[in-house]
């Protein structure tokens, strides 16, 4: 997910920490003689360094990681320097943009120790194991409780309220060209209202006076009321685009801690996105990529990985933390689409959207 996701600042897209020193594997070293290990990721990506540490005594290796924009933004770089990447392993390439990546052979076949353990839902590409899942989570507009009590007006809950003229010059969402969570939205209305009924949708929610910004930071943390960072900014837009697990990461990061979150879910909006990590096809260091993928579906990686990256583990058995469960549960029904179907359909309904929305 990348998800983002979070509250930046306070809490940034799928988490806040800045990780350790950025950069490549040297170019000179094999895979035999390399100790240092390079993660290529969005922005958002992060961990507990006393985890990661315990990786590097056991396994070591160095990890390194490169931090590369939004998830869409990363995805497309990391294609474009696929001859030469700039790491061995790349984490963040969703179930929105996972045709793109394997079609464009950016990954090598690599079968995970314990992907046995991997919960069946997020499996895929079974028969060449060229990506792994890493973690879960929703895509759902978020609404500013305060500013709906304030108004006296019920927060939406569906697509369909998102068009309703009492809810007009309220959303903004992300480009879906340029963004993750803007792109699984724009899926997310393609499941619900078919291929012959998106773009009435979306000409609806235009006239509705939708705004659309670049990525979820932009969104999130400097449009959106209901945010810290949107508060501090004096953001005038109740409603954004984002993740169920983004009121969670409201209260845990808020001090003093409230009692209950000030943000909310439309849970009739949510699409399901799922996040993996591949092994790099012309990675330098293959064998320190491989430990490295097989290290982010350990127990120890997925019970730490919440609450940093603020997504659900796809381990079975993993811890998930009661906060999730009080503030911020996966929807029960999300939208969901078929990878083939996003395969086949994704690159002309994202030209369709830039065409309808943007002009």
């Amino acid at each position: 997910m990348s998800k983002k996701r979070t509250i930046t600042a306070v809490v940034v897209g799928l988490g806040l920490v800045t990780l350790s020193a950025c950069g490549s594997s040297d170019s000179g070293s094999s895979d035999a003689d390399s100790k240092t290990v390079t993660l290529v990721s969005h922005d958002s990506f992060t961990y507990s360094k006393d985890v990661l540490s315990a990786f590097e005594k056991e396994s070591g290796y160095t990890v390194k990681v490169l931090k590369d924009g939004d998830a869409g933004q990363a995805v497309n770089k990391a294609i474009l320097t696929k001859e030469n990447p700039q790491g061995d392993v790349f984490f963040g390439v969703d179930n929105t943009l996972l045709s793109r990546a394997l079609d464009n052979g950016l990954f090598q076949s690599y079968e995970a120790k314990g992907s046995d353990q991997i919960l069946p839902e997020y499996r895929v590409d079974e028969d060449k194991h060229r990506v792994t899942p890493i973690d879960t989570g929703d895509i759902c507009v978020n609404y500013d409780k305060a500013y709906f009590s304030e108004h006296k007006l019920d927060p939406p809950t569906s697509f369909d309220d998102l068009i309703k003229p009492e809810y007009k010059n309220l959303l903004v969402t992300e480009n879906a060209s340029t963004s993750s969570p803007g792109l699984g939205f724009l899926l997310g209305t393609a499941a619900k209202y078919g291929d012959d009924g998106w773009q009435d949708y979306w000409t609806k929610l235009k006239a509705n006076g939708v705004k659309v910004v670049d990525g979820w930071e932009q969104a999130y943390n400097e449009e959106f009321s209901g945010s810290a960072g949107g508060k501090k900014a004096k953001a005038d837009r109740p409603l954004v685009v984002s993740y169920a697990s983004s009121p969670p990461a409201e209260v845990i990061y808020a001090d003093p801690k409230p009692t209950t979150a000030p943000t909310g879910v439309a849970t009739g909006t949510c699409f399901r996105q799922v996040e993996y990590a591949g092994l790099l096809s012309n990675a330098k260091n293959t064998k320190g990529g491989e430990a490295l993928i097989d290290f982010l579906i350990t127990k120890q990686f997925q019970d730490d990985m919440p609450l940093n990256m603020f997504v659900y583990p796809v381990v079975e058995g993993a811890k998930v933390p009661a906060e999730f469960t009080e503030f911020g549960p996966q929807a029960k029904d999300p939208e969901t689409m078929a990878p083939a179907k996003i395969a086949d359909n994704r690159d002309q309904w994202v030209k369709s959207w830039t065409s309808l929305v943007l002009k």
